[in-house]
């Protein structure tokens, strides 16, 4: 207890700290500095996440630390086909990301739980469109940290088919735990790029929130997202068929975070109860299970 009573006066100065921070300067930074072509300064760079991190290089399918010409091409590695093996059970939505659970549970009304004693918004986390926000009220969700040692791409948790990404402007805060714990609203405060899907189980949303030193989200179908960080909130729709439709189906590629952050699911009411297993504080990988769909298997 002592301990914890010792840590909180350090974790709320390192809370204040961020709110002076130059969040997207710092991003830009990162941005460039993790995209350098020079030979020690990556492998200097890709050594210190190894060994600071546990990374385990066995998994990607090119494990020679010094074979990456960048530090980001490292950080978005590519895993060996049979490193994650996928829930075979069509009825299971599958975790889309490897991290740990920060939160997860049922959406109340339209208030989703941050951490104990936070919440926030439906309406907030995707900036004011009301007609999406009321098709997740009451449904479930799950709220996915990813750190420096996680596998940092982002699949599809059933077959999908994009209906619209929404680009939300805001600050980078961190998104470690510390940070989730106090500062308020966090994930509709901060920079987020919202995906919506159509799936035959009805809407589901993969929300990519930004943070502190997260320089970048790309995705397969229109590549890099952000930066250039912006002002304004941008909508783009997409077409159910013919030319630009994006279809994706169950454990492909989504996109990617350049550097760490969260992914947040959500689900609509009766579409998915969350598996036992997706508690907060547990460890996740791409392709576990996530949620089984509502009614019998």
């Amino acid at each position: 207890m002592s301990g914890e009573r010792g840590a909180a006066p350090l974790e709320s100065l390192l809370v204040l700290a961020q709110y002076l921070l130059p969040h997207h300067a710092l991003s830009r930074i990162v941005l460039r500095a993790t995209r350098l072509r020079i030979r020690w300064w990556k492998n200097l760079l890709i050594r210190f996440v190894v060994r600071h991190y546990g990374v385990n290089l066995d998994e990607a399918l090119d494990p020679d630390p010094d074979a990456y010409p960048c530090f980001n091409a490292f950080f978005t590695r590519a895993l060996r086909p049979d490193a994650r093996p996928l829930d075979p059970d069509p009825n299971h939505f599958l975790c889309p990301v490897d991290g740990r659970v920060s939160e997860a549970g049922a959406i109340d009304d339209d208030r989703l739980l941050q951490a104990k004693g936070r919440h926030y918004r439906l309406d907030e986390l995707l900036a004011g469109d009301p007609d999406t926000a009321a098709r997740f009220r009451n449904g479930r969700f799950a709220t996915l940290y990813l750190s420096p040692r996680d596998y940092h791409r982002i699949h599809m948790p059933c077959d999908g088919r994009l209906d619209h990404t929404l680009y939300v402007p805001g600050r980078l805060f961190s998104v470690a735990p510390h940070t989730v714990r106090r500062v308020p609203r966090l994930f509709a405060r901060n920079e987020r790029l919202a995906c919506l899907f159509e799936t035959d189980a009805g809407p589901v949303a993969l929300i990519a929130v930004g943070a502190l030193f997260v320089s970048a989200i790309e995705t397969v179908w229109s590549g890099l997202e952000t930066p250039p960080h912006g002002w304004r909130i941008r909508r783009r729709d997409y077409p159910a068929e013919g030319e630009g439709v994006v279809r994706l189906p169950r454990g492909a590629e989504l996109g990617r975070f350049n550097m760490g952050s969260t992914v947040i699911v959500l689900f609509p009411p009766g579409a998915a109860t969350l598996d036992p297993a997706i508690t907060a504080g547990a460890p996740v990988r791409m392709g576990q299970t996530l949620a089984r769909r509502a009614g019998p298997d």
